[in-house]
Formats: C-alpha cells, structure tokens, sequence
C-alpha cells in the first residue's frame, strides 16, 4: 500500500492511500469498512500492522459506493511530506556505499578506508519538505549546495537492541530522502550545519508500507539534476544494509514508531565530479527509487 499526507486547499492535512488515480482518506475508508482509523500518518503507524491489514482487506473487497464521500482525485490534492513533523530527528547514515566513501576521500577529507561501523548523524525535523517544496539556497551560507539520494526507512514499532536476522519486522515501511547537503558548511567534522538547515531534507511523496516492498536490498536508485543523471545505483550495494543499521542504531538508541532513517547515498554526488557540481536557483533535482516513485524539488533564492 502507498500511503501520503495530502490536503485539499486550506483543510487540515489527512492520511490517505492510493487507489488508481485517487487518493482515498484513511479515516473515511475506515467508516465505510466499520473500523476505526485516524487522521495523520503518525497515528497511523501508532495503530500498527493491524491497521494496514485492515486496510487491505477492505481494497481486496472494495465497491466502488465506498469511494463516495472518501476519496479524490489526486491531481486535485497537495500531496505533502509523508510525516511533515516527526518526533524526532532524522537519523542520518554517512558513507554507506564503497563508491561514496572513495569520493569523499578525494573531494571531502573524509577516510579512505571503508567504515567498520555505521556513520550516525542526524537532520532535524524543520529541514523535512514535501515533494515539489523548494529547497532554499542561501548564498551568504553556502556556495556548494549538493544532493543525496537515499533510500527512507520508516519504523513501525519500539525497538531496543535488536538482532539484525529480525530488524525488518520492526519497519513501517520505505520511502526516499534527498539529503541536500552544503559541503562548505561542515565544522570541525561536524555535519549538522552542513545537513541540517531548513529545507535540506525533501521526503516523500508516498510511504510503501513493508507487507508492498518486503525486500529493501534490490532497489534501483537514481539523481537527476535539470533531467541530467547524476547517480545510478542500487541498494543491494549498501555497504551496512536495513538490518544493520537497526540493529547498530538500536543497540545504544531506542527506535520509536514514525522515526525516519537516511541509509546513505551513492557515487556521483556534486562534491565527487570533476569539476565539482552544485546546485543554483533555477535547478530542479529529482531522486527515483524503484517502486516507491520520484521525488522532485527545485531550488529557489533563500527568502
């Protein structure tokens, strides 16, 4: 199922999934099938996998009167972030392709030598926009504003010092990132500044929940910038896969249901090319994820 936060003209923002060429509210559907669902993305994977099992059993037996009333064509929607406020910070993975940690080591004095660990940051939670939200390039703070592609893991239940064989029971579902990054801003090692400024974390446009995509290690990848290609990878080439990144991260940091992990990007960052590439005002960059979607945003002035 491909779930998203949508709304229409100035109404609250709902749950809803995708039906052909409709977007269908959680809550209303719910009604129509005698269950009781809620209204935003985060209580809905607070309800668990019982929710989205009644969900499909409800489109595996759908008339089309329940769409009465409950559904809108999604051309007439603003489809937003799929969890525009998480909880939490983002938690973001560094240097998790091979091709990736070569590239920075030339271009970003970051290590040769492949991690024996994963690479943990964070992105705060205002950098988080929907699909086709502008991202906000301010050059009195940057001059080297640089993509990421990624691929978005979105948890689904509390997990603490899990083992990697079972990490994925504990996801909600998977959708992408694009971890704008200002490579001219990192301090001292320190990534925040660099990753983490208002608008650096373009996410969505669906959620695909876990029961839909059961397997995230077989995933085509790829950037553009202006349609131009810029990465093409997959993520069977993780260097530290789904499980994991959850079980490292889970081993010291308790998971909590809706929080968000960035698994990392491949080669052909802007930073890696030669010469180096970066985004200016009037850019557009798209991230593709085989079969969760696209993802695009353009870069505008900072305002």
């Amino acid at each position: 199922m491909k779930l998203v936060t949508y709304k229409i003209q100035q109404q609250e923002a709902r749950v809803g999934f995708l039906y052909n060429d409709l977007i269908v509210d959680v809550q209303r559907f719910g009604s129509q099938i005698g269950i009781c669902l809620p209204t935003s993305m985060l209580e809905l994977i607070d309800y668990g996998k019982i929710a989205i099992q009644a969900l499909n059993e409800g489109v595996a037996n759908m008339k089309v009167n329940w769409l009465v009333g409950t559904s809108v064509p999604a051309t007439n929607a603003t489809i937003l972030a799929p969890i525009p406020k998480p909880r939490k910070n983002i938690f973001g993975i560094g240097l998790n392709y091979t091709e990736h940690v070569a590239e920075s080591a030339r271009s970003l004095d970051t290590s040769k030598e492949l991690p024996q660990k994963c690479v943990i940051f964070s992105k705060p939670t205002n950098a988080i926009i929907g699909p086709f939200d502008a991202i906000q390039h301010n050059e009195n703070v940057t001059k080297q504003l640089d993509y990421e592609g990624e691929l978005a893991v979105i948890m689904g239940s509390k997990a603490t010092k899990v083992g990697k064989e079972n990490a994925l029971d504990y996801v909600f579902g998977y959708s992408i990132i694009n971890d704008i990054s200002a490579r001219d801003c990192r301090r001292s090692g320190q990534w925040i500044v660099s990753k983490g400024q208002d608008t650096f974390a373009p996410f969505g446009p669906v959620i695909v929940t876990a029961d839909e995509l059961t397997n995230p290690h077989n995933l085509n990848l790829r950037t553009l910038v202006n349609g131009v290609e810029k990465q093409n990878s997959n993520t069977k080439f993780l260097l530290f896969d789904v499980n994991d990144i959850i079980a490292d991260i889970s081993e010291s940091m308790t998971l909590d249901p809706g929080d968000i992990i960035a698994t990392g990007t491949p080669a052909g960052v802007g930073a890696g090319r030669t010469p180096q590439e970066w985004m200016w005002p009037g850019d557009q960059v798209e991230v593709i994820i085989e079969g969760i979607g696209s993802l695009k945003n353009p870069i505008v002035k900072a305002f």
